[in-house]
């Protein structure tokens, strides 16, 4: 436990260190305040906070496979995965340490956006009930992203690659429960396997939760989606340490 949480705080003081962070932060609370205010806060004359929640799928494709690239992509093309490998640290603690720093500086961007609540909170009577739930959501999606990153990192050396393929794996995670991807495969593909697919987005239980309902099939997904991704990672750099 001494060595996970060594890791972790020297992974979340290196995000603070360098500007990478501030670019982050930055570039993140921009777009989710433009997002929700170009597609008509305002003029939907709800006090709610549905519009930012609905963009923030397609945002963390980008955003959060641009922090996990560097978890381990990194420490391989430096050669510091060696030196690390020699400590008295299991591969699993190294790999929890990462992850959990980087998922609680993703929470941080998250947290930054409180402004949007107070202004929902000014123009009406909101359901706290809906926005708590709603960053419930938006922290246990940014948990998936982060793991599915934190796997290609470990699988590339090369930093672009590795966030390349972790957009393109998180995207299909999310488009496949978009309507129109669903209509799509319902013209080719049997009705039990259209359902399958939309049961493996991230789209359609994160707008379950987004709705006020925590339920176990929902929570489940994002902790299994979560575990699995992160166990493979530890594998895959458990293997590279055995050769």
């Amino acid at each position: 436990m001494n060595s996970l949480w060594a890791v972790f705080k020297r992974e979340l003081k290196s995000y603070f260190t360098t500007p990478l962070a501030y670019v982050f932060l930055v570039i993140f609370l921009f777009f989710s305040g433009y997002l929700t205010f170009k597609q008509g806060f305002y003029e939907m004359r709800q006090a709610d906070m549905r519009t930012f929640f609905m963009n923030l799928p397609l945002l963390f494709v980008f955003m959060v496979p641009s922090v996990a690239m560097r978890l381990w992509a990194e420490e391989r093309k430096v050669g510091s995965i060696e030196l690390l490998f020699t400590l008295p640290i299991t591969i699993r603690q190294a790999v929890l340490g990462k992850f959990f720093a980087a998922w609680l500086f993703l929470g941080i961007a998250l947290a930054l956006t409180f402004p949007m609540v107070i202004t929902v909170c000014y123009l009406g009577d909101p359901d706290v009930g809906l926005i708590i739930t709603g960053y419930i959501g938006s922290l246990l999606m940014a948990g998936g992203f982060l793991a599915i990153g934190c796997f290609f990192s470990a699988v590339s050396k090369n930093q672009v690659i590795s966030f390349v393929l972790s957009v393109v794996a998180c995207a299909v995670l999310v488009f496949a429960g978009m309507p129109t991807t669903l209509n799509y495969l319902s013209g080719f593909l049997p009705a039990g396997l259209v359902s399958a697919v939309e049961g493996m987005s991230f789209q359609i239980h994160f707008e379950s939760i987004q709705k006020g309902k925590l339920e176990f099939k929902d929570l489940a997904y994002f902790v299994l989606l979560i575990i699995g991704w992160v166990a493979a990672c530890t594998i895959v750099l458990d293997e590279r340490k055995a050769s």
